[in-house]
């Protein structure tokens, strides 16, 4: 019997998938080199200026294009959960710059959508979550790529049994706090002149007074805060993971399929014995 859920996705065709994928990556590197090495001075005015302008579609565009590239070839378990990760993000975003912390607290939905769902479903939340952050929090724009990388890397890692080996997961919150923050640095340096949260700032401060150049301050400011944030992130959502009923973590294909965590996976969903496909078979019928 045919179902939506035993079906490969064909929304789109591979071929298109890839191309949209390409484009986006594309994109945003040359987005972010373009930062790096101009390093417009006008750009701290915000979006209003040329080279905002050219930042804020570069980001956004190739996020744009990663999220088309996705979308086509994610499960529905995949789907369902990324609002509920998105909502988790932007509150606790909200949250965490509301009490001026030191960390964003911003990619919590976005890691447990990754270790349940699969890198490509992370990435999606994260790139959905700016965009919508972005509609009452403009600073959310610009960051939507980092937000993707995050989510690429945080499935990555759960695909590569770092969450089923516990001791690894605040080391690949570290690494992937490491990624975030020099992603982040030139869009927060050249865009908002290094402006965020009280915490945040009073770090900028910090390494202005020795001496430190604009986007090497934002650099060190992003190094310290992201690795710190994504350790405890990445701790509190292997806490959640593990806190769940075993038959709900055995929903998710990918969960399943990469063995993410410690214990014999069960070889079927909880729905009637269905084998539900994820994002990482999609299109390969």
């Amino acid at each position: 019997m045919n179902s939506s859920l035993t079906l490969p996705a064909h929304t789109a065709a591979p071929s298109s998938r890839r191309i949209f994928l390409i484009t986006g990556a594309a994109v945003i590197a040359a987005t972010y080199l373009y930062l790096v090495l101009v390093q417009p001075a006008e750009i701290a005015g915000g979006t209003g200026s040329p080279a905002g302008l050219i930042t804020l579609l570069g980001f956004l565009g190739g996020g744009a294009l990663l999220v088309a590239g996705i979308l086509p070839g994610l499960s529905t378990q995949a789907v369902v959960l990324m609002p509920l990760g998105i909502a988790l993000n932007i509150s606790f975003g909200q949250l965490a710059g509301s009490l001026g912390l030191p960390i964003y607290l911003d990619a919590l939905g976005t890691v447990l959508v990754a270790v349940l769902a699969g890198p490509a479903a992370g990435a999606a939340t994260g790139v959905l979550s700016n965009a919508i952050w972005g509609l009452f929090n403009p600073f959310a724009l610009p960051f939507a790529a980092g937000s993707a990388a995050i989510g690429l890397l945080a499935g990555l890692a759960a695909r590569w049994g770092m969450f089923r080996r516990l001791y690894l997961v605040p080391i690949a919150g570290l690494l992937t706090g490491v990624v975030g923050g020099l992603l982040a640095a030139p869009v927060a340096a050249f865009m908002f002149g290094a402006a965020g949260t009280m915490g945040t700032n009073a770090l900028v401060a910090a390494f202005r007074a020795m001496g430190d150049t604009l986007l090497v301050a934002a650099t060190k400011q992003g190094l310290t805060s992201d690795t710190i944030d994504k350790l405890l992130v990445f701790t509190v959502v292997a806490l959640i993971v593990y806190a769940l009923p075993r038959r709900t973590r055995n929903a998710f294909g990918f969960v399943r399929r990469h063995r993410v965590l410690l214990g014999k996976p069960s070889s079927t969903a909880s729905s009637g014995g269905v084998d539900v496909p994820d994002e990482s078979t999609a299109g390969r019928k």
